[in-house]
């Protein structure tokens, strides 16, 4: 046989072997409430491609990647427990089976492995927590998308209702249109179907309400079957407690903001500050996707180097926010066209690290420059550390992290030499490292940073919301 015919047999192989992980994956999901992971990154709904590579990306273990025929019998092992609702991830698994020496039993490692998730140790699913989008645009689509795809085990997020003010014309229809197809981020991955004369839209069957209001005060949210709900306010009109505490009407027990909160609202960056939310409180902010892509690098890099000062520079794609061509706009420089100019404007995001990173005594400043992309944007941090280092090491540590650690859903990394910003759309990482532009010398460090701003910080949201809705599980074995 050839080195070609080698090559492609196993290949089949690998397929072979991820085509028969999806059912097992599936139904782990939908009837034990379970999730499995490969370094933070979920298996669940992902096509033979996904599943390939994201084990191409996992080279965690002994530097080299992971194979489909490392995880399967892992996988296989799992389906067999009396498991509770958990996430599993199956590089940690395979970890610590090689710490331990490869046992010759899989099936009884596993089993040791993940004891404090089965038997009386599970812990069982809490059942459904309704949501509420108040606001359908970008990152309220975005976040409706990501809803619908985690509902598949009955338990945790329902999306039961958006809240619109209703335009002219066939609302529903064009509301539900824009829910099907997106120009930046494709297709809806499933069905939606329109209930005219109940204004629902049924996505996956997911039945979701559409409530016509010009006000937070006119709606009465029980009357439509919704209770206790977290409701999502992608608007960004309040964001001072007073203006979002008028969401919390019949029906509603938090706010959560899609944007920079003033005042004394909470600003979340989920995986830096968000295990130190007071869950009782009933108002809080996701900050910006800026702050969301700059905070969690600059996290790993204090706790590893330490920071003196840094100056954050964001090229941001264009937003809505902006003028297509040439009109009168409150700022200064946004109301020259976004797709035909460069335009300099400030961010929030720099003063917003403060709030989120309190612990952070360094001056942090920031700007912005908004570029005619219509998604992903990238951060350059210019940092001064407190202490000498090399490029090699600064790569190092931010890779671990994003593999390893409580950074690893929210911070992801690249060594892609010729990664360009199309590449990113639709990455789930709150921030991708981008480590070959990265430049060190001394104390001084640069760092490229990419990031969705819509996507990913729409991932970002979902995840805030599953953790102060108590649906955020433990990931087993514990790293």
């Amino acid at each position: 046989m050839s080195v070609i015919e080698d090559k492609f047999d196993r290949w089949k192989h690998h397929e072979e072997l991820a085509e028969a992980m999806i059912p097992i994956v599936g139904k782990l999901h939908r009837e034990k409430d379970v999730t499995i992971l490969l370094h933070s990154r979920s298996l669940v709904n992902k096509s033979v491609i996904d599943i390939l590579k994201t084990h191409r990306y996992a080279r965690q273990i002994d530097g080299v990647e992971l194979s489909v025929t490392d995880t399967f019998p892992f996988l296989e092992a799992i389906a067999g427990l009396d498991l509770g609702a958990a996430k599993i991830d199956l590089a940690l698994l395979i970890r610590a089976y090689r710490a331990a020496g490869e046992p010759d039993s899989v099936a009884a490692f596993t089993a040791e492995a993940l004891a404090e998730a089965t038997g009386d140790n599970k812990v069982p699913g809490p059942g459904s927590q309704d949501v509420v989008l108040y606001g359908f645009g970008r990152i309220g689509r975005l976040v409706a998308r990501l809803l619908v795809e985690k509902s598949g085990s009955g338990n945790g997020l329902r999306l039961r209702a958006v809240v619109v003010r209703k335009g002219k014309g066939d609302d529903l229809k064009k509301r539900a249109s824009l829910l099907r197809r997106d120009s930046i981020h494709g297709a809806f991955n499933g069905s939606i179907t329109v209930d005219e004369e109940k204004s629902q839209i049924i996505a996956n069957g997911n039945v979701i309400q559409v409530i016509y209001s010009n006000s937070p005060a006119e709606i009465d949210y029980t009357e439509y079957g919704i209770n206790d709900a977290i409701l999502i306010d992608n608007t960004g009109i309040w964001r001072d407690r007073e203006g979002l505490s008028q969401h919390l009407r019949p029906g509603i027990a938090k706010v959560l903001l899609t944007a920079p909160g003033k005042g004394d609202v909470p600003n979340i960056v989920h995986g830096v500050n968000h295990l130190g939310v007071d869950l009782d409180e009933k108002v809080l902010s996701c900050a910006s996707c800026t702050t969301n892509a700059i905070v969690p690098p600059l996290k790993a890099m204090e706790d590893a180097f330490g920071i003196s000062r840094g100056h954050v520079e964001t090229v941001h794609s264009f937003t809505n926010d902006q003028n297509l061509l040439d009109n009168y706009h409150k700022a200064d420089r946004r109301g020259r066209s976004a797709p035909l100019n460069l335009v300099i404007t400030e961010t929030g995001a720099a003063s917003a690290v403060a709030k989120v990173l309190p612990d952070l005594d360094a001056k942090i400043t920031g700007n912005s420059i908004r570029v005619p992309t219509p998604d992903v944007s990238i951060a350059i941090l210019s940092l001064q550390l407190k202490r000498e280092t090399t490029r090699e090491e600064v790569n190092e540590h931010l890779r671990q992290a994003s593999l390893v650690g409580p950074l690893a859903r929210n911070l992801d990394y690249t060594t892609a030499t010729d990664a360009v910003s199309t590449d990113f759309i639709g990455a789930r990482a709150a921030s991708i490292v981008d480590g070959g532009a990265s430049i060190v010398d001394g104390d001084s460090a640069i760092l490229y940073v990419w990031y969705d701003n819509e996507f990913g910080y729409s991932c970002q949201v979902l995840r805030t919301v599953q953790y102060i809705s108590g649906v955020e599980y433990k990931t087993f074995p514990q790293a």
